[in-house]
């Protein structure tokens, strides 16, 4: 008998085969390295985003200043006001782009604090599967690929030894 698993051929001959999971969220939140990391985003975050509203204060105080003096301009010093509003906001657009938007700084932080820590991991889960002699090791955190598990086969407590840390 064979089956078809997520467009996998699985045949006989894998009856042999070990296969076990690991939650790689429950492994992360695990590791003390984890909640540092978090902190450090979480205080890079808060700055740049009230960098952000800083921009956005200047923008509101710059529009009801206009507002407020709108009776009083010449209509070239209106349009240089307008101007200006517009170039603030482009500011503010272009910086929440580079700090926050797809790739942008927060998420090349994100990708420089964590890589240590996943490397780590993923070092303590190659040890695991060596000792345990595993042919496929599942990562549960990954995505909905997995409807159904058993915890024997969950090796998240053994890569907590390798790493280590007590649960």
């Amino acid at each position: 008998m064979s089956v078809l698993f997520n467009g996998l051929f699985l045949g006989h001959h894998l009856g042999a085969q070990t296969f076990g999971y690991v939650d790689s969220e429950f492994l992360l939140n695990k590791h003390p390295d984890y909640k540092l990391v978090q902190d450090e985003l979480e205080a890079l975050k808060a700055e740049w985003k009230k960098e952000a509203q800083n921009l956005d204060q200047e923008i509101k105080e710059m529009r009801a200043s206009l507002k407020a003096e709108e009776v009083l301009l010449t209509e070239e010093m209106y349009q240089e006001r307008v101007e200006a509003i517009r170039e603030k906001e482009k500011e503010a657009v272009a910086f929440n782009n580079r700090v926050f938007g797809l790739n942008g700084q927060y998420y090349q932080k994100q990708l420089e604090l964590m890589q240590p820590l996943q490397s780590i991991i993923f070092d303590a889960i190659d040890k695991v599967c060596k000792r345990f002699r595993l042919a496929v090791l599942f990562d549960k955190a990954a995505g909905p690929t997995m409807i159904y598990t058993d915890p024997r086969h969950d090796y998240s407590e053994f890569v907590l030894q390798e790493l280590g840390i007590e649960n």
